[in-house]
């Protein structure tokens, strides 16, 4: 099942939630609207099937349901990632996780072009 990022609120503890539209298929929403049980809602105005979490998880993202019954986001591209930048640590694992968590939260990889700074003329040396 896709989900996408609504809106989020502030609940009357102070959490922000955060609110996701669901798809899939029918018999993917059927098994939501299951696990989901009495907490299931769907959005007013689209009747799209909503999920509620206080974690973040992007703009986009998958849900899956486990063995459990529990509907819960699918993490692994996070946990790639994190790995990822744990094996090569250093600049490179800094670089690694910068561009997963762009990508991850929907900014996409970015580069930077760098413009070579400029040789100093002759006359600007003399006058130093």
């Amino acid at each position: 099942m896709k989900i996408k990022l609504t809106r989020s609120y502030k609940s009357k503890n102070g959490n922000t939630v955060f609110v996701y539209a669901v798809s899939g298929t029918q018999e993917q929403l059927e098994a939501f609207a299951k696990a989901q049980g009495e907490n299931h809602r769907t959005d007013e105005l689209t009747g799209a099937p909503l999920w509620f979490t206080t974690r973040c998880v992007g703009q986009s993202g998958n849900l899956i349901i486990t063995t459990n019954g529990k509907v819960v986001p699918d993490m692994s591209a996070f946990d790639q990632a994190a790995s990822l930048a744990a094996q090569y640590g250093g600049n490179f694992g800094d670089q690694l996780a910068r561009m997963a968590a762009e990508q991850l939260l929907g900014g996409g990889a970015k580069s930077v072009a760098v413009e070579p700074k400029a040789e100093p003329k002759d006359e600007d040396i003399s006058k130093l």
